[in-house]
């Protein structure tokens, strides 16, 4: 958002009242001592109220989705068998300006802590303050860039006084708000810095001090609960070191002391999206099989999803070429519907591991070699036993003899066997349903004369500039990172050549998108991309008048960088700009008189909301769609509790506002190697709309059509269970044998059944068909089981369908259903 538009609603001094506050939490640290004892850690797992624990955790960031969201993300994460809710602290959306606090609204962590421990769940609270997360400037306020000799994450005393002022503020308020575990509250972990090995070589020395530092500094605020350094394998005692990444039961160096237990704090999900690039996704068998490993190998006891929940990037707190929507693959997607197969097939894991939680924490391990790319690892008590069977085999099932059990393993799986003897879960096996989302049209914007224009002024005068000087100015410290724009203008004297030679401009930048205007007139554009060159070159013909000319030209930025050692030196901005007339020496205008203009006319002037003094907006026609315009429009709100998104394929890149609340930048024009958008629908939150008309602005940089842009509902409309006979029962329906479990969201009912086959279906969810094999009672049997219920289990076995319709062969059962809004016809399984 615009330094203007940051409306700091709590402000808070930096000492937070903290003396009488301190002496009230002591009160409540001595009454919960009682009850509580501190949380510690043994080898083999954290200790709460000295019980180990088996604890799965997942990702959420309260700043990502709204506080009406959190109780129902919270729900579906402990309903889908997560114990704790992860999260870092937003340093810049809490100081954005420096000794001024905002725990408002989207920002009101305790009131997020609260809702987590009111549903049962623990908290780990990742404090950093450096947390990276493709969250703009790696969550640092800009302000931190200006402090006198400042150098980031380094034995550098500016960084560290900073730095512990902002830890200590945020540990004395969860002490205040008795929200550490020992007070009764549900913060059970503390991490302290985030992956900072990755670029600690940079620092030398420094960089060693520093994490020493930080350690001590951490330690010394005396929580009551471990802390814990992600991706940082010398993390000093008794600072906990964890594991971040895919594959951790592969990687992971282990703990770097015989006490300390084996933590991943970061499983990724899948990928988080740039622009330019496509949706790449990580199967729910991946994601399984590397938290069994992790179990198995590591004797790991605490995995944590990034994300559980992605959310939305909404304003400008995206980092650098990330898109707005913010791992919208995890299992609960960037509208908090539930992500099937994952989330379902995840559940089903916590389950079979939380049913061996003894042996696995208490038993005797060992493990042997079963074949040649097959191991299996044991967790054995006098009285309980778990083992899990390996096959790295990518490619073929693998036989093996397990104490006297003969079992085959799919390609690269895990198989979980309850007492050393039951199979209850198959990593390679997906038995959760699936589902589809769809985006329902609600309301078109195709009527022109719906639309509202108002063109963005093009600075020309470099005496009316807010700055000037004979230097090209780095971008992020003239605009403080609160705007992605800033005008560079020059006067350029020119003195046509005889014979009518070309004259070029070029142009050399570090920001992200150049847009280029000569005497008010447009005359071209480039942009770079996340994995290109840190240089755009922008070179075209222009024309020039005899005389004075003026050449304004815009730098932008899609995001600032949020990762990498000494970002307060990183340099963005036109470095480069010069003018060549036919094979004439070029003439460098670097050291000519500039002038900048920080950020838009009508960012300045909060053209998007309701209180914006800008009058000037004039209805459309075709030839409207140029660059740099405002569009203003007004839509109703949709009805129902659906997810409502924006379609703006037939746009360019710009920002949107839904009654002044910003939803953040899109950028549907840059297109990924599919052809397709890296992403078209863009999330307008329920709480962000009025109870019937709303105002829509935005601002298009590159010239779209917003007569194309539409209104959605987004859904699950469609689900699918695909079971194998042999499968595990699943656990969480206490099933006693294999059975498609189909179940509708809260309000709705199965409606049709598109497809039912048990024999032997073709295909999988999304294509499927009947095989040679096929009963023909499969319809009607699933029809009376499943129709009008909000959920139904259909067990895959002969005589559930009137006898075996092709003896000899494995079986299984292909189900797609649809469903809809109303009252079941009758109740569900469960």
């Amino acid at each position: 958002m615009a330094a203007a538009e940051i409306v700091v609603v709590a402000v808070v001094t930096l000492l937070l009242g903290l003396t009488s506050c301190m002496a009230e939490s002591s009160v409540w640290r001595e009454e919960d001592r009682r009850v509580r004892g501190e949380v510690t850690y043994e080898q083999r797992a954290l200790v709460l109220d000295g019980a180990r624990r088996m604890l799965f955790a997942g990702e959420m960031h309260y700043p990502r989705s709204t506080p009406e969201m959190w109780p129902k993300l919270i729900a579906k994460a402990k309903e889908g068998g997560l114990d704790v809710i992860q999260t870092y602290v937003f340093w810049n959306v809490h100081e954005p300006i420096q000794g001024q606090y905002n725990f408002e609204g989207r920002y009101d962590l305790v009131r997020f802590i609260k809702e987590i421990q009111a549903q049962g769940l623990y908290v780990s609270l990742r404090i950093g303050p450096f947390i990276e997360s493709e969250w703009k400037y790696g969550g640092f306020p800009f302000w931190l860039h200006d402090v006198p000799n400042i150098t980031f994450r380094s034995d550098n005393e500016p960084f560290k006084q900073h730095m512990q002022r902002f830890v200590t503020d945020i540990v004395n308020m969860m002490k205040h708000e008795g929200l550490y575990y020992p007070q009764g509250g549900p913060i059970i972990t503390s991490q302290i810095e985030n992956e900072y090995q990755m670029v600690e070589p940079a620092f030398g020395s420094s960089g060693q001090r520093y994490v020493s530092w930080a350690a001590a500094m951490a330690v010394d605020l005396q929580t009551g609960v471990p802390w814990t350094m992600c991706k940082q394998n010398d993390a000093p005692d008794p600072v906990i070191n964890t594991c971040n990444g895919l594959i951790c039961g592969e990687t992971f160096v282990g703990p770097n002391s015989a006490n300390k237990p084996a933590l991943w704090t970061e499983n990724w999900t899948s990928r988080y999206l740039i622009y330019g690039n496509d949706t790449k996704l990580r199967s729910p068998q991946d994601i399984t099989f590397a938290v069994a490993l992790f179990i198995a190998r590591k004797n790991g006891s605490y995995v944590s999803y990034y994300m559980y929940h992605g959310g939305t990037n909404f304003g400008r707190f995206a980092s650098s070429y990330v898109t707005t929507s913010y791992y919208d693959g995890a299992p609960l997607d960037e509208y908090g519907l539930i992500w099937q197969p994952t989330w379902g097939h995840l559940r089903e894991l916590h389950a079979a591991v939380k049913q061996s939680s003894e042996p696995l924490l208490f038993g005797t391990y060992s493990n042997l070699s079963i074949g040649q790319e097959q191991e299996a690892h044991i967790f054995e008590t006098e009285t309980q036993c778990v083992a899990f069977l390996v096959n790295f085999d990518q490619h073929h099932i693998s036989e093996v003899v397990f104490r006297n059990i003969s079992l085959e393993l799919a390609p690269k799986s895990i198989s979980i066997l309850l007492d050393c003897k039951q199979v209850v879960f198959e990593t390679a096996k997906v038995n959760a349903q699936h589902g589809s989302r769809t985006a329902e049209e609600v309301q078109s914007f195709s009527d022109i004369s719906t639309w509202k224009a108002f063109k963005e002024p093009i600075p020309q005068d470099v005496s009316k500039s807010a700055y000037s000087g004979n230097r090209l100015f780095e971008h992020l410290s003239t605009t403080k990172d609160a705007t992605d724009y800033l005008w560079y203008i020059v006067g350029y004297e020119y003195t046509p050549s005889d014979d009518g030679q070309l004259v070029l401009i070029n142009v050399e930048s570090r920001a992200h998108i150049l847009h280029a205007f000569v005497n008010n007139a447009y005359v071209g554009r480039i942009h770079g991309s996340h994995g290109g060159p840190a240089n755009i070159i922008f070179s075209t013909n222009i024309s020039l008048q005899e005389g004075p000319n003026t050449i304004s030209l815009l730098s932008a930025m899609v995001g600032s960088p949020d990762s990498g050692a000494h970002m307060e030196r990183r340099v963005f901005g036109i470095r480069k700009v010069s003018i060549q007339q036919g094979q004439e020496p070029e003439n460098l205008l670097n050291n000519e008189l500039w002038g900048y203009q920080v950020g838009l006319f009508g960012e300045r002037n909060n053209i998007y909301t309701q209180d914006s003094k800008i009058t000037e907006w004039t209805t459309i026609d075709n030839l409207t769609y140029s660059p740099l315009t405002w569009y203003k429009t007004t839509f109703s709100t949709p009805v129902g509790n659906d997810a409502v998104t924006l379609n703006l394929t037939g746009m360019g890149k710009g920002e949107v506002w839904v009654n002044g609340e910003s939803i953040g930048r899109y950028w549907v024009s840059f297109k990924a190697p599919s052809g397709n958008p890296s992403q078209s629908l863009y999330h307008i939150p329920r709480e962000f709309l009025n109870p019937q008309d709303n105002t829509l602005v935005l601002f298009e940089e590159m010239g779209g059509n917003p007569q194309l842009i539409t209104v959605n509902t987004m859904s699950v409309s469609r689900v699918c269970g695909n079971v194998n006979e042999l499968s595990a029962p699943s656990l969480q329906y206490k099933d006693k044998e294999p059975a498609v479990d189909l179940w509708c969201p809260e309000g709705k009912h199965i409606s049709a059944i598109e497809f039912a086959s048990y024999g032997g279906p073709t295909g999988d969810c999304k294509k499927f068909g009947f095989g040679r094999c096929h009963a023909g009672s499969s319809e009607s049997v699933v029809k009376q089981a499943c129709l009008g219920k909000s959920g139904c289990s259909v067990p895959v076995t002969p005589i559930k369908f009137g006898g075996d319709p092709c003896p000899g062969i494995q079986k299984s059962l292909l189900v797609v259903a649809n469903y809809s809004f109303g009252e079941s016809l009758a109740r569900g399984f469960f």
